[in-house]
């Protein structure tokens, strides 16, 4: 396997630019949220088990990341057509993005070598990166476990 050394960011820098086709159509844009602090939450593949739960921990808390005014956007590999459906199936309301070419993913460090039962292949590693109003990134979680994860990305969103 060809060792890929996956771009490090850090609090403070400036977030990674993106372009990227989105459910529902149309394409989403890191400028589409100027002024405005933005949740990226990157995970591996639609409508598996800790994906859905994370997806579905978000839309629930939606209405309170509006209030806070914070965007919300989920990022997988997954197609277009992939995210429709699951949007459809667990009635999510935070967008999706769909980063198949995984650039967007590579620019933020989040396409990485991983493991499982013995087996090294490169995938998404779920991750979040919390960017302020300024297009500056003011926290990151990396290796995220679902279980309450939406629920601390919302209270650090809150204090920006």
């Amino acid at each position: 396997m060809t060792e890929v050394f996956p771009i490090v960011l850090n609090v403070g820098d400036e977030a990674p630019d993106f372009d990227l086709p989105r459910d529902g159509g149309g394409h989403v844009r890191l400028a589409d949220f100027g002024g405005k602090p933005l949740v990226l939450f990157f995970y591996p593949k639609d409508d598996t088990t800790a994906c859905t739960t994370e997806s579905i921990s978000f839309t629930a808390l939606k209405a309170d990341f509006d209030k806070a005014g914070v965007a919300i956007l989920g990022i997988s590999p997954d197609t277009v057509k992939s995210h429709d459906k699951f949007v459809r199936k667990h009635a999510l309301s935070v967008p999706l993005a769909s980063d198949g070419e995984k650039t967007m993913a590579m620019a933020y460090g989040v396409w990485r070598e991983k493991s499982m039962y013995g087996r090294t292949y490169m995938g998404v590693v779920r991750s979040t990166f919390l960017i302020g109003a300024d297009g500056r990134i003011a926290r990151i979680w990396d290796k995220v476990k679902v279980a309450g994860h939406a629920e601390e990305v919302l209270a650090a969103a809150k204090e920006l």
